[in-house]
């Protein structure tokens, strides 16, 4: 288990600075943040607070940016974008009392839609500047993923660890094409050399041994813009749900995925469901992606770590 200690619900502590300092990336939503970034500011600055924009040129900018912020005492740490900002603004404040503001502005915004708060840009800056001057916060659990090499990283939502996490590797390698097209290009290259991997799963020290095209890991239910993969995960009972499609072809793969958005592929005779505190889960020639982002190749130990995040709202 990880030594994180637990979060101190307190936005108030005169040893901050009380600045919000902002995490936002100008491409969410497919650059739609960028237009609204204006608006998004001037409504977290509405309630009062000092708000400093962080400058992020790339990805291993940004987490620096935000550690640093949270080392030099900002009041919080707010995150502008999707899952992908949040996951970068998570290794910065999972674990310490400085709590998280989160303005949803990216294309899937899972874990914000999962832990209730607003999914509109505007609407949740709002929330976020009057949680800040009421000093209103709560907790809910994260993952915490160890590598086999030492290396860890927090993670809010999902861990990918099967067929969705291989098209997440393909279509990173490929330069052609843009956008959204690279992943359907990636999901039919995918889907021509699917097959069954052998996995190890241990649940709290109990080992199972599955052949199976799709493993995820939830602190919460969705991932992929709305796709309840866990469908049972709940970010506050101190547990990871673990999903699991077995030994399934083409054909089984593509009539179960549809249901994915409602949560019902958990009832095929061909998906199996876990729940655990500790995860430890080994396969081979698989890289996990976490919040959407390319985390560890397996093997990796998962802990859920209650109450590890403290979220302004």
């Amino acid at each position: 288990m990880t030594d994180s200690p637990a979060p101190v619900r307190d936005v108030n502590d005169p040893g901050r600075t009380g600045e919000l300092a902002v995490l936002a990336n100008p491409a969410a939503g497919r650059g739609r943040l960028g237009r609204l970034l204006p608006d998004v500011m001037a409504r977290l600055a509405a309630g009062g607070a000092r708000v400093r924009l962080l400058e992020a040129p790339d990805a291993v900018a940004a987490e620096g940016a935000c550690r640093e912020a949270v080392a030099g005492g900002a009041a919080a740490l707010v995150a502008v974008g999707g899952d992908g900002t949040v996951h970068t603004a998570l290794q910065a404040v999972a674990g310490t009392p400085v709590p998280l503001g989160i303005v949803a502005a990216g294309t899937g915004n899972d874990f914000a839609a999962e832990v209730g708060l607003p999914v509109r840009p505007l609407d949740a800056a709002e929330a976020v500047a009057d949680a800040f001057a009421a000093g209103r916060t709560r907790t809910v659990d994260l993952a915490h993923m160890r590598a086999a090499d030492g290396r860890t990283r927090w993670y809010g939502a999902v861990l990918a660890a099967g067929f969705d996490a291989i098209v997440n590797e393909r279509a990173n390698a490929m330069r052609f094409p843009r956008g959204p097209r690279r992943y359907d290009v990636a999901i039919v290259g995918e889907l021509a050399r699917l097959r069954p991997r052998r996995y190890t799963l241990r649940l709290d020290g109990v080992a199972h041994t599955v052949d199976a095209v799709l493993v995820a890991v939830g602190n919460t239910a969705s991932y992929g813009g709305g796709m309840r993969i866990c469908p049972a995960a709940d970010p506050t009972d101190g547990l990871l749900d673990v999903v699991v499609a077995g030994a399934v072809g083409r054909l089984t793969l593509m009539r179960i995925k549809p249901r994915v958005y409602a949560g019902t592929h958990v009832g095929h005779p061909m998906v199996t469901t876990f729940r655990a505190r500790t995860v430890e889960l080994e396969g081979e020639g698989i890289v996990g992606y976490a919040d959407g982002e390319r985390a560890f190749p397996l093997p990796v130990t998962i802990d859920s770590v209650p109450g590890a995040l403290t979220l302004l709202g």
